[in-house]
C-alpha cells in the first residue's frame, strides 16, 4: 500500500500521544526531511517529517540521522518559530494525505504565538510548509513552488496558503449504505477502479482488499448485479468501521506479484506469511528502512560516480598506452644494433636507398637482416637516426616504469573511492568530496577562506559498532575517516583490520583485550564494508596499530603494515545489522 488517507489517519491517531510534547531540537538531515526531537510524557522521541518525492511519510523514528555541518535556511526558520514550542494539535484534513501540526511558542517579546506545520504527502508534489494560522500566510516551504511552476498554488514566503485542489470524492467514513449502493449501481467500472476513483484516501491496495472480501465463492467478473454491490458494501462497511473506531492492525507482506506491501488493515488476500507490528511507526520504519536515504544518497552521489568512473577509464587507457610504450622501449637494443651495423657498412649504402640487407654480426647465427632507411637522409644520418631512437627509448624506460606505478596507484585509489561510495551516507559523501577537493581533483565550491579553514579542521564522522562482548569497534567508511580512525583515534595496542589486497574500510578494535567473538565480528565488518561484500571466504588481515604506518606522500587512506595474521570470513548481513551502531557526527 502506498501511504494513503487510511494510513495517514492511523499515523495521526498514533501521534495523538505527542500532543503537549515540547520540541527540544529541530534538524534537517537533507533537503526534504525534517526531524523534530520532542519530549513527551513517555520520554524523548524523534518525529520524522519527510517530503521525499518517492517515500513521503510522517512517523516516530529510532533512526540516527547525520546532519549537515550548517543547518539549511528552512531548518533555521523552523527553529526560530517552533523550537521550544509545544505541540497543541495534530489533525488530518478529511481523508486526504495532509497533516496539520499546530505549535504554540513564545516569541522574542514573550508573547504567545501559534504556527502551523503542514505536511502534504503527495508523491512528487510532497511538501512541508510553515504557516502563520492567524493570517494564513506562508512563512516558507521546504520545497518552493514559484508562479512560473504553478499559477494556482504558489508555495513561497509571503503568499497566502492555498489547499491542494479538491478531488470531489466521497469521504468513505461518512458514506452510508444508500449512497454507496447508488454510486455502485450507477458506475460501470471495475470494482477496484471505481473504489479508488470514488472515495478519498483509498489506495488500490485497500480497494483490492475490499473487492477480495466481497468476492463470492464462485468468482465472477465485473459488477453486473445488485447482489455484488451488496457484497462490496458489506466488505467496505466492515473495514470502514474498523478505521472509524481507530482499530488499526499494522502489517506487511508480499502480494501476488511478489512485491512487499504494508497496510494498517488486515489483508486477507495475502497468501504468503505476513508480519505484524505494534505501531504504525514501526511498520513504516521497517518497510521504508533505508530506502529513502539510499535514494537520496544515490541522487547526490551520481555526479561523483560519473566523475570517478571517467577518471578510472582515462587511467586505464593511459595504462594501456604506457604498456605499449614499454613494449616498444623494450626493443631499444634493436635500434642500437641497427645503428652500429649501418656505421660499419656505410660504404655499402647510397643516399636514396629505402632499405639495406646486412649481416648481423651480433647474432650467433650471423643472419642477414633488413634495415629500413630514409631515402632523404645520407647513410651516416640514417645511422644517427637509429642511435637517437635507441637513446630516446633507453631514457624513457625509467619514466615509463615510474608512470606505470603512479597510474596503477591512481586506479587503485579511484576504485577504493568507488567502493566507499557504495556504502556512503550523506555526510560520508561530503567528506569524500572534501577529499577530492584537497587532492586537486575537484574545484572547491565554497570559496570562503573561513569556510575552507573550518572544513579543513573539522573531524570526520565516526561509525562505532559494539561487539557482543561490549567492545567498541570503529569503521572508517571513507579515506578521511580511515586516516582519523587509524592514525589519530587508535592506540598502539589496538587491533587494526583490513581486507587483504581488496579495497575496503579500516576497522579498529579499541581494546588490547578481547575474545574471539569480537575479532570475528570486526572481521565481518571489514569484509562487509569492502569490495568483496558479496563474496565468500574473504581474507581479512589483522595486526596491532603499531605495525601500521602511512608512507610519506602517499594517497589518503593508504597504509602499509606487517606482523599480520589472516582469517577468512563470509560477510553476514544479519550479523552486521544485529551489532549496535552509533554514528558520531563530530561536525555538529
Amino acid at each position: 500500500m502506498a501511504l494513503d488517507g487510511i494510513v495517514t489517519r492511523a499515523i495521526v491517531h498514533e501521534l495523538e500521544a505527542c500532543k503537549g510534547a515540547r520540541i527540544n531540537k529541530i534538524y534537517q538531515p537533507n533537503e526534504r526531511d525534517i526531524v523534530l526531537h520532542i519530549r513527551t510524557q513517555n520520554g524523548n522521541a524523534k518525529l520524522l517529517l519527510s517530503a521525499n518525492p518517492t517515500y513521503p511519510r510522517v512517523h516516530l523514528t529510532d533512526e540516527s540521522f547525520v546532519n549537515p555541518a550548517e543547518a539549511p535556511m528552512f531548518c533555521m526558520l523552523m527553529r526560530k518559530h517552533c523550537e521550544s514550542g509545544v505541540i497543541e494539535e495534530i489533525t488530518q484534513v478529511g481523508m486526504e494525505r495532509i497533516i496539520h501540526i499546530r505549535v504554540r511558542q513564545r516569541d522574542e517579546l514573550g508573547d504567545i504565538s501559534s504556527k502551523m506545520i503542514i505536511i502534504e504527502l503527495m508523491g512528487r508534489h510532497s511538501n512541508i510548509i510553515l504557516t502563520d494560522p492567524s493570517t494564513g500566510t506562508i512563512l516558507d516551504g521546504i520545497h518552493h513552488v514559484t508562479p512560473a511552476i504553478s499559477s494556482y498554488r504558489v508555495i513561497m514566503p509571503g503568499f497566502a496558503y492555498t489547499e491542494p485542489p479538491q478531488q470531489n470524492k466521497l469521504n468513505p467514513l461518512e458514506t452510508d449504505q444508500e449512497q454507496f449502493r447508488e454510486a455502485c449501481l450507477l458506475n460501470s467500472e471495475e470494482p477496484v477502479t471505481w473504489l479508488v476513483s470514488s472515495f478519498s484516501g483509498m489506495s488500490p491496495l485497500a480497494a483490492q482488499e475490499i473487492t477480495h472480501r466481497a468476492r463470492p465463492a464462485a468468482d465472477t467478473e465485473g459488477l453486473p448485479a445488485e447482489k455484488d454491490c451488496g457484497r462490496l458494501w458489506s466488505a467496505f462497511s466492515e473495514i470502514m468501521d474498523q478505521i472509524r473506531n481507530n482499530k488499526f492492525t499494522p502489517m506487511a507482506g508480499v502480494n501476488g506479484k511478489g512485491k512487499l506491501v504494508f497496510s494498517v488493515i488486515p489483508l486477507t488476500m495475502l497468501t504468503e506469511e505476513t508480519k505484524s507490528y505494534d505501531t504504525v511507526s514501526h511498520c513504516l520504519e521497517d518497510y521504508y528502512g533505508d530506502k529513502a536515504q539510499r535514494d537520496t544518497v544515490k541522487q547526490k552521489v551520481s555526479d561523483l560516480l560519473r566523475f570517478l568512473q571517467n577518471e578510472r577509464s582515462k587511467n586505464i587507457k593511459k595504462l594501456d598506452n604506457l604498456n605499449k610504450d614499454l613494449e616498444e622501449a623494450g626493443d631499444a637494443d634493436k635500434y642500437r644494433i641497427s645503428g652500429e651495423l649501418l656505421f660499419a657498412s656505410l660504404h655499402m649504402i647510397n643516399k636514396g636507398d629505402k632499405e639495406v640487407e646486412l649481416v648481423n654480426f651480433y647474432d650467433e647465427d650471423q643472419q642477414v637482416i633488413t634495415i629500413p632507411l630514409d631515402p632523404l637522409l645520407s647513410p651516416s644520418d640514417n645511422a644517427q637516426r637509429y642511435f637517437k631512437k635507441y637513446n630516446k627509448y633507453k631514457n624513457s624506460l625509467a619514466v615509463i616504469n615510474e608512470q606505470l606505478i603512479k597510474t596503477r596507484e591512481e586506479i587503485n585509489y579511484i576504485e577504493n573511492l568507488l567502493q566507499q561510495l557504495s556504502h556512503a551516507s550523506m555526510n560520508d559523501i561530503d567528506e569524500i568530496r572534501d577529499e577530492l577537493v584537497q587532492q586537486g581533483y575537484l574545484r572547491d565550491r565554497d570559496r570562503s577562506r573561513k569556510a575552507r579553514k573550518k572544513k579543513k579542521n573539522d573531524k570526520p564522522t565516526l561509525h562505532m559498532y559494539t561487539s557482543s562482548e561490549g567492545i567498541e569497534i570503529y569503521v572508517g567508511k571513507n579515506n578521511l575517516q580511515n586516516e582519523y580512525v587509524t592514525n589519530r583515534l587508535a592506540s598502539s595496542n589496538d587491533t587494526w583490520l583490513h581486507t587483504k589486497d581488496i579495497p575496503g574500510s579500516h576497522v579498529v578494535i579499541r581494546s588490547d583485550s578481547f575474545g574471539e567473538d569480537t575479532l570475528q565480528e570486526a572481521a565481518q565488518l571489514a569484509a562487509y564494508y569492502s569490495q568483496a561484500k558479496e563474496s565468500s571466504s574473504v581474507p581479512v588481515d589483522y595486526t596491532l596499530i603499531r605495525h601500521v604506518r602511512k608512507p610519506s606522500g602517499s594517497k589518503p587512506g593508504f597504509v602499509i603494515y606487517d606482523h599480520q595474521k589472516t582469517l577468512f570470513v563470509t560477510p553476514d548481513d544479519q550479523l552486521i545489522k544485529s551489532l549496535p551502531n552509533v554514528i558520531k557526527n563530530q561536525r555538529n
